[in-house]
């Protein structure tokens, strides 16, 4: 794995920074920071960003640690993990839900460990080809899993809001490793739970 797709940013979150950028921004798309409705505006802002790109300094590896010991081979799934995150190229919202497979080759990982996973990338800047292949790896590393497979279907906000404004269109992603990409059969059997999950 890169050490870009694991990795956060080893810069602290700045509230007071965030604040001070917020007034600036409200300034220059002709609002008055200081007017009513806007007062405490950077300071909503700074709070739900610390919680919005909260994966930023995130380790992957804290959150997999622990694992169990397993004598099964048999595809583990986790479907229907919602998710949100901000596309680094409008900071605009994305929001959908994220698919993960992966063939235990002697231990498996707790199943909420997945969805943390997922949000754990999810909450950075992002795009969601990148997304993708992230949570795939951390799972792929961690588990040394003989096949990880994991789709993602998402809405984009920079899609709906603005340009071509597109309101029902959705980005679909997948990254399949080792088994899940040189079988079919196992391919075409995690592909059939998730689409069970649509019906």
């Amino acid at each position: 794995m890169e050490p870009s797709q694991v990795g956060g940013t080893s810069s602290p979150y700045d509230p007071a920074l965030v604040q001070h950028a917020t007034r600036q921004l409200l300034a220059a798309i002709g609002e008055d920071p200081s007017r009513n409705g806007l007062q405490e505006t950077p300071q909503r802002v700074a709070r739900s960003y610390a919680e919005i790109f909260g994966g930023l300094n995130e380790d992957p590896a804290a959150h997999l640690q622990k694992t169990f010991e397993v004598d099964t081979d048999g595809l583990v799934v986790v479907k229907d993990i919602e998710f949100y995150s901000m596309c680094e190229h409008h900071l605009l919202p994305f929001i959908g839900r994220c698919h993960v497979a992966y063939l235990p080759a002697g231990k498996v990982i707790g199943l909420s460990k997945i969805a943390r996973i997922t949000d754990m990338f999810a909450r950075r800047l992002q795009i969601q080809e990148n997304l993708t292949l992230q949570i795939a790896n951390a799972v792929a590393e961690v588990t040394g899993a003989k096949g990880v497979g994991v789709i993602i279907e998402a809405r984009h906000m920079c899609m709906m809001m603005r340009g071509v404004q597109k309101q029902n269109s959705v980005m679909s992603t997948s990254v399949m490793l080792g088994r899940m990409r040189d079988s079919a059969a196992t391919r075409q059997e995690f592909l059939a739970l998730v689409s069970s999950a649509r019906e």
